[in-house]
Protein backbone atom coordinates (compact mmCIF):
# COMPACT_ATOMS: atom_id res chain seq x y z
CA UNK A 1 0.00 0.00 0.00
CA UNK A 2 1.62 3.22 -1.15
CA UNK A 3 -1.13 5.67 -0.31
CA UNK A 4 -3.86 5.87 2.29
CA UNK A 5 -7.37 6.58 1.10
CA UNK A 6 -10.31 7.68 3.24
CA UNK A 7 -12.87 5.39 1.65
CA UNK A 8 -15.78 6.40 3.88
CA UNK A 9 -16.44 9.47 6.02
CA UNK A 10 -19.21 10.70 8.28
CA UNK A 11 -19.60 14.25 9.52
CA UNK A 12 -21.98 15.32 12.28
CA UNK A 13 -24.01 12.14 11.95
CA UNK A 14 -27.09 12.24 14.20
CA UNK A 15 -30.11 9.99 14.63
CA UNK A 16 -33.04 11.04 16.81
CA UNK A 17 -35.97 8.90 17.88
CA UNK A 18 -38.38 11.47 19.24
CA UNK A 19 -36.49 13.32 21.95
CA UNK A 20 -33.74 10.68 22.19
CA UNK A 21 -30.52 11.15 20.24
CA UNK A 22 -29.34 7.56 19.77
CA UNK A 23 -26.36 8.90 17.78
CA UNK A 24 -25.36 12.49 18.40
CA UNK A 25 -22.96 14.44 16.16
CA UNK A 26 -20.57 11.59 15.32
CA UNK A 27 -17.76 12.08 12.79
CA UNK A 28 -15.29 9.45 11.61
CA UNK A 29 -13.10 8.37 8.69
CA UNK A 30 -12.51 4.82 7.48
CA UNK A 31 -9.16 4.30 5.77
CA UNK A 32 -7.92 1.66 3.39
CA UNK A 33 -5.76 -0.82 5.31
CA UNK A 34 -7.06 0.25 8.73
CA UNK A 35 -9.49 -1.18 11.25
CA UNK A 36 -11.53 1.46 13.08
CA UNK A 37 -13.12 -0.12 16.16
CA UNK A 38 -16.15 1.35 17.93
CA UNK A 39 -16.75 0.30 21.53
CA UNK A 40 -19.07 1.33 24.32
CA UNK A 41 -21.58 -0.09 26.80
CA UNK A 42 -24.93 -1.49 25.71
CA UNK A 43 -27.15 1.29 24.43
CA UNK A 44 -24.21 3.51 23.50
CA UNK A 45 -25.39 3.83 19.89
CA UNK A 46 -22.82 1.58 18.20
CA UNK A 47 -25.22 -0.53 16.14
CA UNK A 48 -27.32 2.52 15.35
CA UNK A 49 -24.19 4.16 13.96
CA UNK A 50 -23.52 1.10 11.79
CA UNK A 51 -27.14 1.18 10.62
CA UNK A 52 -26.75 4.81 9.60
CA UNK A 53 -23.56 4.13 7.68
CA UNK A 54 -25.12 1.18 5.83
CA UNK A 55 -28.34 3.03 5.02
CA UNK A 56 -30.54 0.79 7.16
CA UNK A 57 -31.55 3.96 9.01
CA UNK A 58 -31.74 7.48 7.52
CA UNK A 59 -29.84 10.12 9.51
CA UNK A 60 -31.69 12.97 11.18
CA UNK A 61 -28.78 15.22 10.26
CA UNK A 62 -25.18 15.02 9.09
CA UNK A 63 -23.69 13.61 5.91
CA UNK A 64 -21.79 10.57 4.68
CA UNK A 65 -19.48 9.92 1.75
CA UNK A 66 -18.33 6.64 0.23
CA UNK A 67 -15.55 6.47 -2.37
CA UNK A 68 -15.81 10.23 -2.83
CA UNK A 69 -19.59 10.27 -3.38
CA UNK A 70 -22.15 11.81 -1.02
CA UNK A 71 -24.40 8.88 -0.05
CA UNK A 72 -26.52 10.63 2.58
CA UNK A 73 -30.05 9.29 2.38
CA UNK A 74 -29.23 6.49 -0.05
CA UNK A 75 -30.94 3.09 0.30
CA UNK A 76 -28.95 0.14 1.69
CA UNK A 77 -29.00 -1.54 -1.73
CA UNK A 78 -27.57 1.51 -3.47
CA UNK A 79 -24.88 1.98 -0.80
CA UNK A 80 -23.95 -1.70 -1.05
CA UNK A 81 -23.54 -1.43 -4.81
CA UNK A 82 -21.31 1.60 -4.30
CA UNK A 83 -18.88 -0.60 -2.34
CA UNK A 84 -20.04 -1.26 1.22
CA UNK A 85 -20.46 -4.70 2.79
CA UNK A 86 -22.23 -5.25 6.09
CA UNK A 87 -22.51 -8.08 8.61
CA UNK A 88 -24.98 -8.00 11.47
CA UNK A 89 -25.09 -9.12 15.10
CA UNK A 90 -27.37 -11.99 14.12
CA UNK A 91 -25.93 -14.27 11.46
CA UNK A 92 -27.85 -14.12 8.17
CA UNK A 93 -27.31 -17.24 6.07
CA UNK A 94 -29.42 -19.75 4.12
CA UNK A 95 -29.08 -22.63 6.57
CA UNK A 96 -30.36 -25.37 4.24
CA UNK A 97 -27.97 -24.41 1.42
CA UNK A 98 -24.33 -25.39 1.19
CA UNK A 99 -21.56 -22.96 2.07
CA UNK A 100 -20.75 -22.67 -1.64
CA UNK A 101 -24.34 -21.93 -2.65
CA UNK A 102 -24.63 -19.21 0.00
CA UNK A 103 -21.52 -17.45 -1.26
CA UNK A 104 -22.42 -17.89 -4.92
CA UNK A 105 -25.85 -16.36 -4.32
CA UNK A 106 -24.20 -13.33 -2.75
CA UNK A 107 -21.82 -13.01 -5.70
CA UNK A 108 -24.71 -13.41 -8.13
CA UNK A 109 -26.45 -10.39 -6.59
CA UNK A 110 -23.77 -8.24 -8.25
CA UNK A 111 -23.94 -9.93 -11.65
CA UNK A 112 -24.60 -7.60 -14.57
CA UNK A 113 -27.53 -8.80 -16.71
CA UNK A 114 -26.97 -9.54 -20.38
CA UNK A 115 -28.68 -7.10 -22.75
CA UNK A 116 -29.94 -10.16 -24.65
CA UNK A 117 -31.25 -11.83 -21.48
CA UNK A 118 -31.84 -9.03 -18.97
CA UNK A 119 -33.65 -11.18 -16.42
CA UNK A 120 -31.25 -14.14 -16.69
CA UNK A 121 -34.01 -16.61 -17.60
CA UNK A 122 -33.14 -20.25 -18.30
CA UNK A 123 -29.47 -19.74 -17.57
CA UNK A 124 -27.72 -22.05 -15.13
CA UNK A 125 -25.95 -20.30 -12.26
CA UNK A 126 -23.09 -22.76 -12.75
CA UNK A 127 -22.38 -21.12 -16.12
CA UNK A 128 -21.85 -17.64 -14.65
CA UNK A 129 -18.05 -17.75 -14.69
CA UNK A 130 -17.47 -14.26 -13.25
CA UNK A 131 -19.91 -15.00 -10.42
CA UNK A 132 -18.21 -18.30 -9.66
CA UNK A 133 -14.79 -16.66 -9.64
CA UNK A 134 -15.96 -14.05 -7.13
CA UNK A 135 -17.42 -16.80 -4.96
CA UNK A 136 -14.19 -18.81 -5.12
CA UNK A 137 -12.11 -15.81 -4.07
CA UNK A 138 -14.46 -15.03 -1.19
CA UNK A 139 -14.43 -18.60 0.12
CA UNK A 140 -10.64 -18.68 -0.07
CA UNK A 141 -10.30 -15.35 1.74
CA UNK A 142 -12.61 -16.52 4.50
CA UNK A 143 -10.74 -19.81 4.88
CA UNK A 144 -13.73 -22.01 4.08
CA UNK A 145 -12.38 -24.06 1.18
CA UNK A 146 -12.62 -27.33 3.09
CA UNK A 147 -16.22 -26.58 4.16
CA UNK A 148 -17.55 -25.50 0.77
CA UNK A 149 -19.86 -28.53 0.40
CA UNK A 150 -21.11 -28.55 3.99
CA UNK A 151 -24.70 -27.57 4.74
CA UNK A 152 -24.47 -24.07 6.19
CA UNK A 153 -26.79 -24.78 9.10
CA UNK A 154 -24.63 -27.75 10.15
CA UNK A 155 -21.43 -25.73 10.46
CA UNK A 156 -20.12 -24.36 13.75
CA UNK A 157 -21.02 -20.89 15.04
CA UNK A 158 -17.57 -19.60 14.13
CA UNK A 159 -17.80 -21.05 10.62
CA UNK A 160 -21.20 -19.44 10.15
CA UNK A 161 -19.70 -16.06 11.04
CA UNK A 162 -16.91 -16.74 8.55
CA UNK A 163 -19.55 -17.66 5.98
CA UNK A 164 -21.40 -14.41 6.51
CA UNK A 165 -18.17 -12.50 5.93
CA UNK A 166 -17.48 -14.61 2.83
CA UNK A 167 -20.93 -13.70 1.50
CA UNK A 168 -20.13 -10.05 2.11
CA UNK A 169 -16.75 -10.39 0.37
CA UNK A 170 -18.43 -11.98 -2.66
CA UNK A 171 -20.04 -8.61 -3.41
CA UNK A 172 -16.51 -7.13 -3.70
CA UNK A 173 -16.89 -4.27 -1.19
CA UNK A 174 -14.25 -1.67 -0.44
CA UNK A 175 -15.60 -0.95 3.05
CA UNK A 176 -16.67 -3.57 5.60
CA UNK A 177 -18.98 -2.81 8.53
CA UNK A 178 -18.74 -5.73 10.95
CA UNK A 179 -21.13 -5.76 13.92
CA UNK A 180 -19.79 -8.03 16.70
CA UNK A 181 -18.24 -10.71 14.46
CA UNK A 182 -16.69 -12.46 17.50
CA UNK A 183 -19.89 -12.64 19.55
CA UNK A 184 -20.49 -16.08 21.08
CA UNK A 185 -17.17 -17.54 19.96
CA UNK A 186 -14.83 -19.72 21.95
CA UNK A 187 -11.15 -18.86 22.18
CA UNK A 188 -10.05 -20.90 19.17
CA UNK A 189 -12.80 -19.54 16.92
CA UNK A 190 -12.12 -15.98 18.11
CA UNK A 191 -8.42 -16.34 17.30
CA UNK A 192 -9.29 -17.55 13.79
CA UNK A 193 -11.62 -14.58 13.28
CA UNK A 194 -8.93 -12.14 14.44
CA UNK A 195 -6.51 -13.58 11.89
CA UNK A 196 -9.17 -13.34 9.19
CA UNK A 197 -9.82 -9.67 9.96
CA UNK A 198 -6.10 -8.91 9.91
CA UNK A 199 -5.92 -10.43 6.42
CA UNK A 200 -8.97 -8.54 5.21
CA UNK A 201 -7.78 -5.14 6.36
CA UNK A 202 -4.98 -5.19 3.79
CA UNK A 203 -7.47 -4.50 0.99
CA UNK A 204 -10.41 -2.94 2.84
CA UNK A 205 -11.41 -0.20 5.21
CA UNK A 206 -13.10 -1.84 8.21
CA UNK A 207 -15.44 -0.51 10.87
CA UNK A 208 -15.54 -3.02 13.71
CA UNK A 209 -18.18 -2.92 16.46
CA UNK A 210 -17.05 -5.38 19.12
CA UNK A 211 -17.26 -6.15 22.86
CA UNK A 212 -14.21 -8.45 23.02
CA UNK A 213 -11.63 -6.01 24.34
CA UNK A 214 -8.68 -8.34 23.80
CA UNK A 215 -9.62 -8.62 20.13
CA UNK A 216 -10.27 -4.88 19.85
CA UNK A 217 -6.84 -3.93 21.17
CA UNK A 218 -5.21 -6.55 18.94
CA UNK A 219 -7.00 -5.40 15.80
CA UNK A 220 -7.75 -1.69 16.02
CA UNK A 221 -5.64 0.98 14.35
CA UNK A 222 -8.05 3.63 15.64
CA UNK A 223 -10.53 3.37 18.48
CA UNK A 224 -13.72 5.36 19.08
CA UNK A 225 -15.59 5.12 22.37
CA UNK A 226 -19.30 5.95 22.50
CA UNK A 227 -21.49 6.51 25.55
CA UNK A 228 -25.15 7.56 25.35
CA UNK A 229 -24.90 8.20 21.63
CA UNK A 230 -21.88 10.50 21.87
CA UNK A 231 -18.17 10.05 21.21
CA UNK A 232 -16.18 10.52 24.41
CA UNK A 233 -12.80 9.57 22.90
CA UNK A 234 -11.40 8.79 19.46
CA UNK A 235 -7.68 8.15 19.10
CA UNK A 236 -5.01 5.49 18.82
CA UNK A 237 -5.85 2.47 21.05
CA UNK A 238 -3.01 3.15 23.51
CA UNK A 239 -4.20 6.72 24.05
CA UNK A 240 -7.80 5.60 24.53
CA UNK A 241 -6.75 2.88 26.98
CA UNK A 242 -4.95 5.50 29.08
CA UNK A 243 -7.83 8.01 29.01
CA UNK A 244 -9.19 8.45 32.54
CA UNK A 245 -12.61 9.43 31.28
CA UNK A 246 -12.86 6.27 29.16
CA UNK A 247 -11.76 4.11 32.08
CA UNK A 248 -14.39 5.63 34.32
CA UNK A 249 -17.17 5.38 31.75
CA UNK A 250 -16.44 2.01 30.22
CA UNK A 251 -13.15 0.15 30.31
CA UNK A 252 -12.65 -0.10 34.06
CA UNK A 253 -9.44 -0.39 35.99
CA UNK A 254 -8.56 -3.85 34.66
CA UNK A 255 -7.91 -2.32 31.22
Amino acid sequence: MTERHALMSARGLTKRFGGLAAVNDVSLDLWLGHIHAVIGPNGAGKSTLANLLSGDLPPSSGRMTLAGTDITGWTPEKIARRGLGRSYQKTNIFSTFTVWDNVRLAAQSRAQPSPFNPLGWLRSAARLSAVNQRAERAIALAGLQERRHAQAGATSHGEQRQLEIAMTLATEPQVLLLDEPLAGMGQSEAESMVQLLLRLKQDHAILLVEHDMDAVFTLADHLTVMVNGQVIASDAPAAVRADAGVQAAYLGEEH
